[in-house]
């Protein structure tokens, strides 16, 4: 046989082999396979540019005074100004732009969703993986504060919380995180009971390496994937709860607008036909959560180690 034919014949062999596909490819592949999930990737996108850049491009500052007239109160979409602005989602009963207020009130939704999620989670996931890994009287004493704040319904812990502190947004974030904390660690020690027994953390343990090296070098990472599941369903609940504690009038101050305290403003307008003014930031609302929910539950299918096998 030539070396011509030698070497085709290795090429062929070689085409045949199966290409190893990394577990990240194959993650990103699933998730590209849902159109829906895609589609609410790209909303969450823009919106999110939207929320970051919104301040700078919008053709008001719907809270500062000096840019507001009273003679604008309550104005329909489409109607123009005394000045000749147009307003093309209407104004509100003190003449600001909605079109303004939604930008402004998705960019504190947003920030105070995901802010609050992530520190949750950070301090959850903490907790529960060292629970997990310290057993014992340790794990039972954490496991039984978790389920007694989780015994309680998250909107009655949050609202008494706002009600000791008061009203702002750094409280709305301290009150979320409070309440969500334990969600974490009760997942996070799940998955970490079940890595805790696998050889790879035995082998750490007799390299006499440090416990904090083993949590967070070794089992950490191999308890994220449902974590992350959850902290991305997590923000939009986060945003649902903040925009109810809001429209309780619990919540974000009227300086600091968020979505839930538009939707409050204009709820009293509601019957005598002022629909704009609660409609737009509910419909800016509801996009932003089934956004999260399309994207949560394909991220939810794609790490199921149910589906993997």
């Amino acid at each position: 046989m030539s070396a011509h034919a030698s070497s085709a014949s290795r090429s062929e062999q070689d085409e045949k082999l199966p290409i190893t596909e990394t577990p990240v490819r194959r993650m990103v592949r699933e998730f590209m396979a849902s159109p829906l999930a895609v589609s609410g990737l790209v909303v969450l996108s823009v919106l999110s540019l939207l929320a970051i850049f919104g301040p700078f491009i919008v053709p008001q500052n719907p809270y500062d005074l000096m840019q507001l007239d009273i003679m604008d109160s309550q104005l329909e979409p489409g109607a123009q100004s005394v000045a000749g602005m147009t307003y093309w989602l209407g104004t509100d009963d003190q003449g600001r732009d909605m079109l303004s207020g939604i930008i402004y009130g998705l960019r504190t939704s947003l920030g105070v969703g995901v802010i609050s999620a992530l520190v949750a989670a950070l301090i959850g996931t903490s907790i529960g993986i060292y629970a997990a890994y310290a057993g014992g009287r340790t794990e039972n004493l954490i496991m039984r504060v978790i389920d007694l704040q989780l015994s309680f319904p998250t909107i009655l812990v949050a609202l008494m919380i706002l009600a000791f502190m008061g009203r702002g947004v750094m409280n709305v974030i301290l009150a979320l995180i409070i309440v969500e904390w334990s969600t974490y660690a009760r997942t996070a020690r799940g998955v970490a009971l079940v890595e805790r027994r696998k050889e790879y953390i035995e082998a750490a343990e007799s390299l006499v390496i440090p416990r904090w090296r083993v949590l967070f070098k070794h089992l950490l990472p191999n308890c994220l994937p449902p974590l992350i599941v959850i902290a991305t369903v997590q923000v939009g609940r986060s945003i649902t709860l903040e925009a109810t504690l809001s429209f309780l009038g619990l919540g974000v101050p009227i300086t600091e607008p968020s979505l839930g305290l538009l939707i409050s403003n204009g709820y009293q307008y509601m019957l005598s036909g002022k629909y704009w003014i609660s409609l737009y930031p509910g419909i800016m609302l509801l996009v932003i959560i089934v956004a999260i929910n399309l994207v949560g539950d394909q991220l939810r299918d794609v790490v199921n180690p149910r589906r993997q096998a």
